[in-house]
């Protein structure tokens, strides 16, 4: 360092050291190398020894070498075999072994197109899960193992399209088949009831030979043979009767529902079939315009309905999530009210009550059928009673219909029985007893018409109407005792009334058809007791029974009854008016004939007569149109004195108008009808009899000075009436040739009519004012 710090001198010294430290090296180089030279010169001597031993070795060597080689040859080539044979089997081994993994994969393809092309798609995607997971895995670096996994996606997709296809089919047979199927379904059911029912009959009878053996054996041994009968049908329809299994074949539901579901698309499957059922329970609940026109078409709707319902529940049963019990019976009540508000429409128009009892024994066996498969079926009967109104109202039409044949057939004339068995035959179509007709002798006659048994008869074939709509309505005997009573009600009160009173009114009915009518309505009144008795025996309801309706009949028949007195009264009147229609008298007669009007004689032995036919009415009803007919003659032919057209009368037409009075007041006082009271019925025409007496006495000095007295003479006399009919002969006074004359008492007589008409005109504006 110092030589390169440029001291002075420095390199010179330092080279100089150099030398003197070469020198020292180049001493002990040379004292060590003549230290080791005789040891060098050894180790050549020896070398050179060796290198002649190691000549003649190396001759050795090759020599035994090329004779190595020579005898090796040989061993080499066998050698290069064996390596050859050992790759060749390491190459078989190993193609043993891939081909031990492929030929797995290759024979589970091979199963699974085999299983595609037999239809098993199931264990088709069974096989296909297990390439995927177990098999192909194993081989996936092969180009055929891509391949099949290419293939497999589209093959899931083929067999999802095959199996839609067959739900498809599948949808469209149970379509096709539902009614098939919902007719087994019912008939099933409806062998079922009739079984129990045989059961439960059978039953009853073993109960029966308990308590009578005796008594009820040939009964027992009826319906022993009866029940056998019923289980051998039973026997021959169940081997008729296929069930929903036999007639479609679930299997294509099956096989898509485990497909979609191995697939994953479970719910996309759930849903698409829930859709479609949906729609086909609304094409299932649509109705046919024209199913109210038969049976039939009832019918087909219900078997249809059924046979969905048994496809559904058969679903929900023998598959898993697919159908729920939430599902479907959101579904039923869903077509419950559809069905309800389609059966309210159509029975509607129904007019024929057998149309309606045929509608209520299918709902009935729907109802049954359903509720036996597990659907509430309670709204099914409330509407049966809706139905039932409707069934009545048919009934009551069809009765009514019946009853006017029977009104319309009948001559209205009591019914003759010419021996015994001609009288049973009637008593046993209607209850009549009669003490005093039973003692007369054959040929006798009933007080009542044919219509009286046949109405009675027809009212009892109403009532087993009305019982067999009852029926299987799952109600109690006292239900059915109040249903049919109030049916019966309906028939008397509003049907057989409307008849009655239609008939009553008819104009061809006659007097003698209408005192016919009364004796008619008088024995059916009295036969409702039995009507009663006859429900309750029919029902094995007491009448004792708080909650038991009554029938209505006697008010029926009691207001038919005074319906046909009133029309009674009525036409006596009109006949009476026809009678003073043909009155023809001579308002200006000098003097009467002497002797009555002909056509009131004709009208008193036509009153005569007509009361005669009025001994079978009640005493009060002939008494009252006794009276009634007295009265209105009367009032006619007061009418007739004062009617505003009759301007003149003269004092020869009131004498013959007072003969004529005369003959209605020995017709009143000879008691045409029994019952009156000493002059009852003459009272009748006491107004024109009073009237008449003034007049024809003149005596209006007696009666103005009497007017107004209880005790006057002439105290049924109006003073307008007699004012009236007073001005009349003062008008024909004037115009009679007679006073024309001027005669003096002729003159005294007029001025006396027109003092009275004076004092009678103040009489009547006196009351006036007090009015």
């Amino acid at each position: 360092r110092s030589v390169y710090d440029d001291q002075p001198n420095a390199h010179q010294k330092f080279m100089e050291k150099l030398d003197a430290c070469i020198r020292n090296h180049d001493r002990e180089i040379e004292k060590m190398c003549n230290f080791h030279h005789q040891g060098f010169v050894d180790a050549i001597t020896e070398l050179l020894k060796v290198r002649a031993d190691a000549e003649k070795l190396k001759v050795q060597v090759t020599d035994t070498n090329r004779r190595l080689q020579d005898a090796g040859k040989e061993v080499i080539a066998q050698t290069e075999e064996i390596i050859r044979c050992r790759i060749q089997q390491r190459n078989i081994t190993t193609v043993v072994e891939k081909l031990q993994l492929c030929l797995p994969v290759l024979e589970m393809y091979s199963k699974l197109k085999e299983q595609m092309s037999v239809k098993r798609y199931y264990s088709a995607l069974k096989t296909m899960e297990q390439l995927e997971n177990l098999y192909l895995p194993r081989v996936s670096q092969y180009r055929f193992c891509q391949i099949m996994i290419e293939n497999l996606p589209k093959l899931r997709e083929e067999i999802k399209e095959i199996s839609m296809s067959d739900l498809k089919d599948f949808l469209e047979s149970i379509r096709k088949h539902s009614d098939r199927i919902g007719e087994t379904a019912m008939k099933q059911a409806q062998q079922q009831k009739t079984f129990s029912t045989a059961l439960q009959k059978q039953n009853n009878v073993n109960y029966g030979r308990n308590m009578h053996l005796s008594r009820n054996r040939i009964l027992e041994s009826k319906n022993e043979i009866t029940l056998k009968r019923t289980f051998e049908d039973e026997d021959e329809h169940e081997e008729e009767v296929l069930t929903a299994q036999d007639l479609v074949d679930f299997s294509p539901v099956y096989r898509c529902l485990h497909i979609y579901s191995v697939l994953g698309d479970g719910e996309i499957f759930e849903n698409y079939y829930r859709k479609q059922r949906r729609k086909q329970a609304r094409l299932v609940l649509q109705p046919q315009s024209s199913m109210h026109e038969t049976v039939e078409g009832y019918r087909r709707y219900f078997s249809q309905i059924v046979g969905f319902f048994v496809v559904e529940d058969h679903i929900l049963h023998v598959t898993q999530g697919l159908v729920t019990r939430t599902y479907t019976d959101e579904l039923w009540n869903m077509a419950l009210s559809k069905i309800i508000a389609v059966l309210r429409t159509h029975s509607s128009y129904c007019s024929d009550p057998d149309l309606v009892l045929e509608l209520k024994n299918l709902i009935v066996v729907f109802a049954d059928t359903l509720q036996g498969y597990g659907f509430p079926v309670n709204r099914l009967f409330d509407l049966l009673f809706e139905i039932r109104d409707q069934y009545n109202e048919t009934l009551l039409k069809k009765w009514s219909g019946l009853f006017r044949d029977i009104f319309e057939a009948d001559n209205y004339s009591p019914i003759p029985v010419a021996n015994e068995e001609e009288y049973r035959i009637v008593i046993s179509k209607f209850p009549f007893q009669d003490p005093e007709l039973d003692k007369q002798s054959f040929p006798k006659k009933l007080p009542m018409s044919q219509s009286v048994p046949q109405i009675y008869m027809q009212v009892k074939e109403f009532i087993y109407a009305s019982l067999k709509f009852s029926e299987s309505l799952h109600r109690s005997s006292t239900e059915i005792d109040d249903m049919l009573r109030k049916s019966t009600n309906l028939l008397l009160t509003r049907t057989l009334s409307s008849c009655l009173q239609n008939l009553i009114k008819k104009p061809h009915i006659g007097l003698t058809e209408l005192v016919q009518i009364i004796i008619n309505t008088t024995h059916l009144e009295q036969a409702c007791k039995y009507l009663e008795d006859f429900i309750s025996n029919i029902t094995n309801i007491s009448q004792l029974t708080v909650h038991t309706a009554r029938l209505y009949g006697l008010s029926t028949f009691k207001d038919a009854r005074h319906a046909a007195e009133g029309e009674i009264y009525t036409k006596l009147n009109q006949k009476i008016d026809e009678f003073i229609q043909i009155a023809d008298y001579d308002w200006t007669m000098s003097e009467s004939d002497g002797r009555a009007s002909g056509y009131l004689m004709d009208l008193i032995n036509f009153l005569r007569s007509t009361f005669q036919v009025f001994t079978h009415l009640p005493g009060k009803v002939a008494q009252t149109a006794c009276m009634s007919a007295c009265q209105h003659l009367s009032m006619s032919l007061m009418q007739m004195l004062l009617d505003s057209e009759l301007k003149q009368i003269s004092m020869g037409a009131i004498q013959q108008f007072n003969l004529d009075v005369i003959q209605c007041e020995l017709f009143a006082s000879s008691e045409p009808v029994p019952g009156f009271q000493g002059d009852t019925l003459q009272l009748a025409f006491i107004d024109l009899r009073q009237l008449l007496d003034l007049f024809m006495v003149w005596d209006w000095s007696t009666y103005l000075a009497d007017y107004g007295q209880a005790t006057s003479k002439y105290l049924r006399v109006n003073p307008s009436t007699a004012l009236t009919l007073l001005e009349k002969m003062k008008d024909s006074s004037k115009k009679n040739n007679i006073f024309a004359q001027f005669r003096k008492n002729d003159r005294d007589k007029q001025k006396l009519i027109e003092t009275v008409v004076k004092q009678l005109r103040s009489l009547v504006n006196g009351m006036s004012q007090h009015t």
